[in-house]
């Protein structure tokens, strides 16, 4: 039988969130709050970053508004700096596939009907698929700026089996943030691909 896959991309063909990660280690550090605990620290940061959005762009202005409300000390631009730099070296970082991608998209992608759907700033995004070499697997690629349940629904309703011939629907992918619930509303069971990070 032939599917319809909906992959991610960050986390699921390459290396992504471990870049972000160690940002987020980096400022914690740096900041070195002395009332708040880290793990309070980056509730702040998850706050602000969803009002900014996704994509290290928008990151790098998020670490750069969290290190400005919780600095204990007088701003100087020097600091402000650093904590710029934490956000900017992730644009820097090369795509790193995770091990068996190519393979598995080789093997895959005569047989079935690959679509990826990723989340993110579009310009951004649209370099890191041209950089890794995968674009040509695909069948159609989106770029969102948030993934939530609506979000899999359009896609499903343009790409489904109406608009193609016959198969299933399955999205495959990997969810940093475990619990979050939006692909457990659908009505094709996702998989979550595990990851290192």
């Amino acid at each position: 039988m032939r599917y319809h896959l909906l992959l991610d991309a960050d986390d699921t063909l390459w290396e992504n969130n471990i870049y972000f990660e160690q940002a987020i280690h980096a400022f914690l550090t740096f900041l070195n709050h002395s009332r708040l605990s880290r793990e309070q620290v980056r509730a702040v940061l998850d706050e602000v970053e969803r009002g900014m959005g996704y994509g290290s762009v928008n990151f790098t202005r998020s670490l750069v508004e969290t290190y400005r409300r919780l600095a204990e000390k007088d701003l100087q631009d020097a600091d402000v700096q650093q904590v710029r730099q934490l956000g900017e070296r992730i644009r820097a970082q090369p795509i790193q596939l995770l091990a068996g991608v190519q393979e598995t998209l080789e093997y895959l992608s005569p047989r079935h009907d690959l679509l990826l759907l990723t989340k993110g700033e579009a310009h951004e995004q649209r370099l890191k698929i041209e950089r890794s070499g995968l674009e040509a697997f695909f069948r159609r690629v989106v770029i969102v700026p948030e993934k939530d349940v609506a979000t899999y629904h359009r896609i499903i309703g343009e790409v489904g089996p109406t608009h193609l011939d016959g198969g299933e629907f399955s999205a495959l992918g990997y969810q940093s943030r475990p619990g979050r619930g939006t692909q457990r509303h659908l009505h094709p069971a996702p998989a979550h691909v595990a990851s290192r990070t």
